[in-house]
């Protein structure tokens, strides 16, 4: 598997990302074209009426987006915007944001992702979804690090 698509560094990636670190996000998938991220559902992510917060949802959503358009295009991505339409309460023990590349151009790479909830019995719920335009920003640059950042503006 080439460094673009290794798991570990994309991991690596996101536990890089100060916000990331602080919803306990984690990548579960990457592959070319695809990625997953998951959180695991806490009482201070939950908004007043007991569900998930749709700023969750929607930080979900975003790096989702940006790691599957990264795979493709390489890590020189930014969001350049994106829609979530929010389908029913964020309920359960786990949020999975599972995002794949629909179409990815020169200069843009347009994502698709379901967001869903995963009880404690393991039955996966969908909440909402997103679409989202990942500009591709150039050649990907080392960070000063050293690791090449898959997604560095989600």
């Amino acid at each position: 598997m080439s460094q673009s698509l290794d798991l570990a560094l994309a991991r690596k990636v996101l536990a890089e990302q100060p916000f990331s670190r602080l919803v306990g996000a984690r990548l579960t998938a990457f592959s070319k074209g695809a990625a997953t991220l998951e959180l695991d559902i806490r009482g201070d992510l939950l908004q007043q009426r007991g569900t998930v917060h749709g700023g969750v949802l929607g930080y979900a959503a975003d790096n989702a987006l940006s790691f599957a358009a990264g795979s493709v295009v390489g890590s020189a991505v930014s969001t350049a915007g994106f829609t979530v339409d929010f389908l029913r309460p964020a309920r359960g023990e786990v949020l999975r944001a599972r995002a794949e590349v629909v179409r990815a151009g020169r200069t843009r790479v347009v994502c698709r992702c379901d967001l869903s909830t995963v009880d404690a019995e393991g039955t996966e719920t969908l909440c909402a979804m997103a679409q989202g335009s990942i500009a591709v920003l150039g050649p990907s640059e080392p960070r000063a690090t050293g690791t090449d950042q898959l997604a560095p503006n989600a």
